[in-house]
This record gives C-alpha cells, structure tokens and sequence, in this order.
C-alpha cells in the first residue's frame, strides 16, 4: 500500500444494524467473515495508504482489525441509522483523520456487501482518476446489465403490465438495445475536495470503472449470500486447477 504521491483513503461502511440479514457484514462467506474481504482487497492495493472501518459495532471492530484495518472511533449512533446517509459517515471519518493531522486526496469506498474484487481492480481504478485528475472528480464501478435493462423491464399500472421505460419504437431484441449499467459497490471513488463541496460519490464529473458480470452481486438477503458464496467457491476450484 502507499507508494502513491496522492493520498487515498480506503473507507469502508459497516454499521451493525441490518434487518435483510442481521449480523451480515461479519457473517461467514466461504469461510472468512463478509467485511474481511474488502479489507484484504484494500491491503492488496498498492495505490491505497489506510484502510479504515467506520462502525458502530465492537464486535464488528475487533473483526476488522484482525484483518488490518484501523477502527480508531465507534460510529456515533445517529450516523448509524437506517436513515442516515453513508456520505455523513465518510465526513466524520475525515473529519477525525483531520483532526488527528491526517489528509486524504481522495477517498475509495468499498461496501462490505459487495466482496467480489478481482486482483488489481481497486488500483485500476484509482490509476483512471489519477491520470485524469484535471478532467474528472469521481469513479465508480459499472457492470453491465441485460435481462435486467431497464429498456425491457416492466412495470403494473392500474393492474396492467406496462413498458417501465417508454420509448417510441425501441427494439424488444436484447441483443439490440443500448448497454445500460449499474452502479455496484467494488468501488466508489471520489476526491476529498468534492466530497466536502457536494456531498456524494456522484458529481457531475464522473468516469466509470467496468466490472465483469459474476461482479454484479451485492449481500442484501441469504439469496445473495448464497450466490456470492458460490461464486467464490468456483473461483477458489478455478485458481487451484489453473495450478495444476
């Protein structure tokens, strides 16, 4: 970590009160707890310079520094509500770094609920706001959507199936509709000076970063927990026979 002239915070959301899966940013996922594989992505990272964990858990805390993170302060509890915006913990975090004599250039958000990073996408993804950093403030990690495009997907209205989308004379042929994506959490990241000016992960100014389909999952329910684990688990039997 830290062989960047920028300094690059690696910040990670993990506050302990989730009603879809209670207890799930340490719940065990093939074997490691769910928040320890954002850590070990973070450490990997040569172009991140700290790790640190925002929660408002002990328990959760202790977790995190087995695995490396720094976890200097407990969340305070009103930043720790289904309600509050994650953008407010990051503020406190800078905040108590600033006050501490610590400076961040920009800031790299990794859900905990989204532990699918290949090797290198962290630092990939800094090195496009590094090399564009007059021309863009932010970048976020897209992956590809299809049967999910919202070109095809439907909704009920007065209890009748109707476009979501209506546009004149759109293609139903999915192979023919345009590319749309969505925003997954492997990576959100932002500089600090915008953040303190706008207040979000998404200014005006923002580049993509592309992730591959099997990224496209994030922890919200035992449904997506199971999936995810799967995927790590076949990645895990194509690493060793790829040795072999």
């Amino acid at each position: 970590m830290g062989t960047n002239k920028r300094k690059i915070l690696a910040f990670i959301p993990a506050r302990s009160g989730s009603k879809g899966l209670p207890g799930k940013n340490i719940i065990k996922v093939a074997g490691l707890p769910l928040i320890a594989y954002s850590i070990n992505s973070g450490r990997s990272a040569k172009l991140v310079d700290k790790i640190l964990v925002s929660t408002d858990s002990p328990q959760i805390g202790r977790v995190a520094k087995r695995y490396g993170a720094i976890v200097p302060f407990l969340r305070p509890a009103k930043l720790a509500t289904d309600t509050a915006p994650t953008i407010d913990a990051v503020m406190h975090a800078l905040r108590w770094l600033e006050d501490s004599g610590e400076q961040y250039d920009a800031v790299a958000l990794l859900e905990p609920t989204s532990p699918l990073r290949k090797a290198g996408d962290i630092d990939r993804a800094i090195k496009i706001l590094l090399d564009n950093w007059e021309k863009t403030d932010a970048v976020v990690s897209l992956g590809e959507i299809a049967l999910e495009s919202p070109y095809i997907a439907k909704k009920v209205q007065n209890g009748y199936v109707r476009p979501l989308i209506k546009v004149p004379g759109l293609t139903t042929r999915r192979q023919d509709l345009p590319k749309a994506y969505f925003p997954y959490g492997v990576i959100y990241l932002c500089k600090t000076t915008t953040l303190e000016k706008e207040k979000t992960f998404y200014p005006k100014r923002i580049m993509p970063y592309y992730i591959e389909r099997w990224q496209n999952y994030e922890v919200d329910d035992i449904w997506n927990l199971v999936t995810i684990e799967a995927v790590i688990k076949c990645l895990k039997t194509a690493k060793v026979n790829n040795k072999k």
